[in-house]
């Protein structure tokens, strides 16, 4: 039987807004960023992701969760962002332009991974840059645990084919 969550004064002392952002902000912006390809889009999708949770008002489980939890909402925001009719595209030549206003440093295998289709994008990010197992992938994704793998050894050689070619 599941246990229910303590209230929340109870022994589970509650983070505040403030704190769960300056935590995840930069984690979230990187997942947005990935998907967005421009600052200002990547900020947007951010910035959602933030709202949906402050009118959501959850109240998490554990750390893992919270952070699960605000990856897959930045990654659905995003998608969601992408469906628009209104979309305009961005340039990859943009994005040495961008790299000054933006809180991350890009560099030739991000700029890899941000080309790479999106299955395997989400896949060999939440694997290399965020940590994530393929178990917790597959989780976060709603995919089979066999399908992330799959995905996972199709963007690494996707990426060593492009990275070998870009070598002097």
């Amino acid at each position: 039987m599941i246990e229910p969550l303590p209230a929340r004064g109870e022994d589970r002392p509650e983070k505040s807004f403030e704190e769960i952002y300056r935590q995840h902000f930069a984690m979230v912006y990187r997942v947005c960023f990935s998907y967005m390809k421009n600052a200002a889009d990547a900020e947007d999708a951010a910035a959602d992701a933030f709202l949906k949770l402050l009118k959501n008002g959850r109240v998490f489980q554990s750390a893992e969760h919270e952070k699960a939890w605000l990856l897959r909402t930045a990654i659905n925001t995003c998608k969601d962002y992408l469906k628009h009719w209104r979309r305009s595209c961005a340039d990859i030549a943009d994005y040495e332009n961008l790299q000054s206003a933006s809180s991350f440093h890009i560099d030739e295998t991000l700029k890899a991974v941000m080309e790479l289709p999106a299955h395997c994008k989400a896949v060999i990010y939440l694997y290399y840059y965020e940590g994530y197992t393929t178990e917790e992938i597959a989780g976060l994704l709603k995919k089979p645990h066999a399908t992330i793998r799959y995905h996972l050894r199709e963007a690494r050689n996707l990426l060593r084919g492009v990275l070998e070619n870009e070598e002097p």
